[in-house]
């Protein structure tokens, strides 16, 4: 049995949203509600009894809109189940319902510049650009495309795009004109809004020669907005079509106006990390994100009005959009821009202390990184508001758990997190009635089935195996944009056990019903024919100080497969024999014989998403002398180089 590292007391329990959801179900359902108080029994009825549970959801988060008769049609279908298909609402509608003084958006800088607009002025600023994109002529449907940074003027503009029942969807400004294309190039937009540049590590950059080239390569676009962010006023000769975000929103407006739309009313476009294609484009609608959204920030997380949520995001990752929705609930949102490790390791620790935030959430590697530069927070730092630390984007460590409650804060609840931008929210999460154990994720995430399934399609417990869910959820995806069939969505997620949800993840559900995540299926190593999660490798080699991080694939050799581990070393060591030699021993303790990588290279860098993650296939298409279909998927391709023709890889 897993160790216990947090435990919730009683008085937390029966205070908690999860707590209150269950006594307005009981009220409300009576004898067809969940048997006793249990996690376990209220996760089993919102499984059996969906469209129950998803109606409890409307009604507890208080949901603003007309559910309909019916909660959900063609139940069991998936895909083809229709939730909520009477019902009206509008998104933008539910997030903006709090308009006081309150601070409803704090926005901070690398350079410590510090804004902050209260939920009234976030209401004002919606109904300006909203009458700014009425006069555009945008219409419902059309798209509203965004390069820029994580500032306030994206929430706005996005939350006045989805006023008016337009689709949304953004690029974080470090994206080059290739990647930028490749997804907006997709979707036709007819506004294309943009910053001057971007501030990253105490450098400024330029984004105005990137814009002009894809703005002339984006026809459809009508207008090119332009935020002097770098400079108060944007230079904007050369591209086209445009005129300064200043010049464009109207200095007063009347208050926005909230059409209502269909449950499944395009919201946004979200798009994959593309590096095996062009990236897929995800259509999300709007009830399905606000729905899950609500149930894992109230019920979930225990989020209530006037908490203080952060996440480091960028506008080009999904947890930007979770993030937003926050503002549903009444929570104060942080917005973050820059490089979470400048000026210093505790950029972001300092700010948490700053501002009182409640909520923190990031990367497993930042954490590994937090530890790795020797920060002990709870010695340096007033985390007196901290209670909850969230983590996603690769699977949390053990020995980053510890870190977390030796260094950070004992008392914190370690929230490990995972679902994708396929589903704009969580498979797993935390549970403010379960304790925290090391290296594992709390609990299934209320309402979606989810199992561990074999290559045979059967269910294990105990056993890695592939993540799947097996009955129909509202968050899942309206479609893929251009796939007017449906075989390319289809395609993604349901060939492999048909009528099923494979996401493609790596995990073990464990016998105390939490879950171990252990990297992407696609990834899973296989020498010998034995299944080995990437995490099991990273959980190890990067215990050792003398390594900054690693890579690790496996290579088809002999007819069979091999593990090979790529290294970045810290600054002042080398890769040696003797080194090789600790981290194969501590692999065959640790693990088994199977583990131990047959070659173990030295690199200078390693390749990473746009959303951080590491790009174990784009490594693996290189070593094996294939080309990397899409670079630009990449936040950093010329590290690929290193990876290429190593005659250590031939022998």
């Amino acid at each position: 049995m897993s160790n216990i590292l947090w435990q919730p007391t009683s008085d937390q329990i029966e205070s908690s949203r999860m707590r209150a959801f269950q006594r307005f179900v009981a009220e409300c359902r009576g004898q067809d509600g969940p048997d006793g108080e249990e996690y376990d029994a209220l996760y089993r009825w919102s499984i059996e009894r969906r469209g129950d549970f998803w109606r409890a959801v409307w009604d507890f988060c208080d949901v603003v809109g007309e559910p309909g008769e019916s909660a959900v049609t063609d139940g069991d279908a998936m895909p083809g189940a229709r939730w909520f298909p009477d019902g009206r609402l509008n998104y933008a509608e539910n997030l903006l319902r709090r308009r006081d003084d309150a601070p409803a958006l704090i926005f901070r800088r690398e350079d410590g510049r510090r804004r902050v607009l209260s939920f009234a002025e976030l209401y004002r600023q919606v109904g300006r650009v909203q009458r700014a994109l009425r006069g555009a002529g945008v219409r419902p449907g059309d798209r509203i495309a965004a390069y820029l940074p994580n500032l306030p003027e994206a929430i706005t503009t996005m939350l006045a795009a989805a006023s008016l029942g337009a689709v949304w969807s953004s690029c974080s400004p470090d994206f080059g004109v290739a990647g930028v294309l490749d997804r907006f190039g997709q979707i036709e937009p007819t506004i294309l809004l943009a910053a001057d540049g971007y501030f990253y590590r105490g450098k400024r950059f330029d984004s105005r020669e990137k814009l002009t080239e894809i703005a002339k390569n984006l026809p459809t676009v009508e207008r090119t907005v332009v935020l002097g962010y770098t400079r108060d006023q944007p230079d904007l000769t050369g591209i086209p079509n445009a005129v300064a975000f200043a010049d464009w929103v109207p200095e007063a407006a009347d208050p926005p106006i909230f059409d209502r739309f269909a449950f499944d009313h395009p919201l946004y476009i979200l798009f994959s990390s593309g590096t095996t294609g062009k990236p897929k484009c995800i259509v999300h609608g709007a009830g399905g994100p606000l729905l899950q959204h609500l149930k894992e920030h109230q019920l979930h997380l225990d989020l209530r009005a006037d908490e203080v949520l952060f996440y480091f995001t960028t506008t080009g990752w999904m947890m930007w959009n979770w993030l937003v929705t926050g503002l549903a609930s009444g929570a104060t949102l942080v917005l973050y821009d820059g490089n979470p490790m400048h000026p210093s390791p505790a950029a972001l620790i300092d700010m948490a202390q700053e501002e009182r935030i409640e909520i923190f959430g990031t990367s497993a590697k930042y954490i590994a990184a937090l530890e790795k530069a020797g920060l002990v927070p709870r010695d340096s730092h007033d985390l007196s508001a901290l209670r909850t630390i969230c983590s996603t984007g690769s699977p949390l460590v053990p020995e980053s758990f510890d870190y977390v409650y030796r260094d950070v804060k004992p008392e914190v609840q370690m929230a490990s997190i995972s679902g994708g931008t396929d589903i704009a929210s969580c498979f797993v999460l935390s549970c403010p009635l379960r304790p925290v154990r090391r290296g594992e994720i709390q609990c299934r995430s209320l309402g979606m089935a989810v199992e561990v399934w074999g290559q045979d399609g059967k269910p294990l417990i105990g056993q890695p195996g592939e993540l799947v869910c097996t009955r129909p959820f509202p968050s899942m995806p309206v479609g893929f944009w251009n796939d007017a069939d449906g075989a390319r969505y289809r395609a993604a997620y349901f060939d492999h056990y048909p009528g099923i949800w494979r996401h493609g993840d790596w995990c073990e559900l464990t016998e105390d019903d939490g879950i171990v995540i252990y990297g992407r299926s696609d990834a899973t190593l296989n020498p010998g024919g034995v299944r080995i999660g990437t995490a099991e490798i990273y959980r190890e080699v990067e215990q050792f100080d003398e390594i900054e991080e690693a890579i690790v694939i496996g290579q088809d050799w002999q007819g069979d497969q091999r593990i090979v581990l790529f290294v970045r070393m810290a600054s002042g060591f080398e890769l040696t024999d003797e080194l090789a030699g600790r981290i194969g021993a501590r692999l065959r303790a640790n693990n088994t014989p199977r583990h131990i990588p047959a070659r173990i290279l030295a690199v200078d860098d390693i390749p990473r998403t746009r959303s951080g993650k590491i790009s174990e296939i784009a490594v693996r298409d290189v070593v094996h002398g294939r080309a990397v279909v899409n670079t630009e998927a990449l936040a950093n391709p010329e590290a690929l180089e290193q990876y290429k023709n190593r005659p250590e890889l031939e022998v």
